[in-house]
Order: structure tokens, then C-alpha cells, then sequence
């Protein structure tokens, strides 16, 4: 398959535009009347845009000649023009430290305000009266299952967390009918955790999605859905800094409402700090 992330979108599209199903030159005709709104929309965004499905979208980029939707859309966003690359650190001004915190407040207080509230209310509850939780997370989100799962072990909550697909889908496989899945996934669109969930929907276990984007895959999947997405930015192809802030802030937030003294002494939960004590000076 050649590389198109060089060539135009449009021009790639003008090309195929008769070699594709009717289904799929719905999809290409909102993309060339609407390139710039496409480009930060996810794939069930652009199937709910189109009036098709998310498989249609995918195979409409495939039979164009990209790897799928994610690919296409990189391609677009270079396109029409979007900002690829960070601003160059040099020559900051004094003030660019404090425009970069104002930014992230800025962040943090529409989350906030956009969060549904009583689906936080009700994800800590399944969190608290849940046998166990099975943490899911790929790729550079991966991390952020591991913090999350540190953090309950120390809030008196059991739970299972792993990088690797194989290790969480045998948990969830092995999960009791009182066990509930957290997915953490930024775009929503990552098929391992697709898969995961799906696997917990034949089992009966309810779900928590904490991402970006509400309608997507992942968040369908989800009985709870905790949208980390601020509404702020657009898309930023090549994840080029790999920031998970606001996923983290949207954990923290639920966390907090997890948060028992009572369960954390009665369960010994802050045991391992104390014997953890004398590796700190």
C-alpha cells in the first residue's frame, strides 16, 4: 500500500469517488463539504455525520487506500493545514509558563463543567461495592491503568491492571459476575479495548469509560461514560506530547468520590506505606 500521508486528501478522494459504494460516497461527501469539522471527529462521529456505520467509514478509507481512519484522518488534518509539530522552546517570553498553567485550569474547569455528574456519582459506587475491578488501557494511556489501580490498592478497592491485551483479557475472562471494567481509552477507537469490553458485555459486567469522546466505540460500549475531552483543542496528529492530563483529572475526580476512611482502616489498605517507611530518608 503506498504512503498518501504526502498527497492531498481531496485530490485522493476526486480519484476513488466512483470506485466506492454508494454507502461510502456518503461518507467521502460530508469529508469534501466539511474537511475541517471532519478532521476532529472520530470515526462514529463521522458514521453518525454520514448516516452509516462505523465499519462503513472504515472500509471507505480502506478502499481509498489508507490503513483505516485514524491513518485517513492524520492525512486530512496535515490537509487542511493543521499544526503538525509544538512551537519551538526558544526564545519563550517570561510569561509562557503561566499561560501554559492558565491553559491547563482553563481545561480542568470545562471537564468540570461538562462532567456528568451523576455518572461519577455512580461510577464510585460500582467501584466501592464491586468484588474487583479490571483496569483496561494500551499504548501510551497504558500507564495511567497502573496509577489508577495503585491508587485503589491504597483506597481498599481490589483491582487488575496490565499493559498487554493477553494479560487483561484473560481477567476479564476469568471475572466473577460482581466484577466491573474501567476503559481507559484518549480517542475511544482502540480495538483492544474494544475487544476487552466487549468480552465483559457477554460476561454481564458492568463498564466505566473514561475518554474524549462520548460517542465513540469504546464510550457505546460503556453503562458509564466520564468524558475527559475539554472542548478546547482539536485534533493533534503524531500525539507529539503524549499528554494524558485531563484523563488523569477525570481518575483523580472519581478517586476523590471513591475516597473511605472507614473501608481504607478496615481493610488495612494503608499497611504497605507503613511498611514501605524505611525506604524514605
Amino acid at each position: 500500500m503506498s504512503d498518501l500521508l504526502g498527497q492531498s486528501v481531496l485530490e485522493t478522494i476526486k480519484k476513488n469517488y466512483h470506485n466506492v459504494f454508494p454507502a461510502e460516497r456518503k461518507v467521502l461527501d460530508v469529508v469534501v463539504k466539511q474537511p475541517q469539522k471532519v478532521v476532529n471527529m472520530n470515526v462514529s462521529e463521522l458514521a453518525q455525520e454520514s448516516g452509516v456505520s462505523d465499519a462503513t467509514v472504515v472500509r471507505t478509507c480502506n478502499h481509498i487506500g489508507y490503513k483505516g481512519y485514524y491513518h485517513f484522518r492524520i492525512a486530512l488534518a496535515s490537509d487542511v493545514g493543521r499544526k503538525m509539530v509544538p512551537d519551538t522552546q526558544e526564545n519563550k517570553g517570561e510569561d509562557d509558563a503561566l499561560k501554559l498553567f492558565k491553559s491547563y485550569s482553563e481545561s480542568m474547569i470545562a471537564i468540570g463543567k461538562a462532567i456528568d455528574l451523576q455518572a461519577l456519582k455512580k461510577s464510585a459506587e460500582l467501584l466501592i461495592q464491586c468484588r474487583q475491578v479490571h483496569i483496561i488501557a494500551v499504548g501510551n494511556t497504558s500507564h495511567l491503568a497502573q496509577y489508577m489501580g495503585f491508587r485503589l490498592g491504597r483506597q481498599g478497592v481490589r483491582s487488575t491492571f496490565n499493559a498487554g491485551a493477553d494479560f487483561f483479557m484473560n481477567q476479564i475472562n476469568l471475572a466473577d459476575n460482581e466484577d466491573i471494567i474501567v476503559a481507559i481509552s484518549q480517542s475511544g477507537s482502540s480495538k483492544d479495548i474494544v475487544k476487552g469490553m466487549e468480552l465483559g458485555s457477554e460476561k454481564g459486567l458492568l463498564s466505566i469509560a473514561i475518554t474524549d469522546y462520548l460517542y465513540s466505540p469504546v464510550g457505546k460500549l460503556a453503562d458509564y461514560v466520564l468524558v475527559s475531552g475539554d472542548g478546547l483543542g482539536g485534533f493533534a496528529p503524531y500525539y507529539y506530547d503524549y499528554a494524558h492530563l485531563r484523563e488523569t483529572a477525570v481518575i483523580d475526580a472519581l478517586l476523590c468520590f471513591v475516597m473511605n476512611k472507614e473501608r481504607i482502616n478496615e481493610k488495612n489498605a494503608y499497611k504497605p506505606e507503613i511498611l514501605m517507611a524505611d525506604t524514605k530518608l
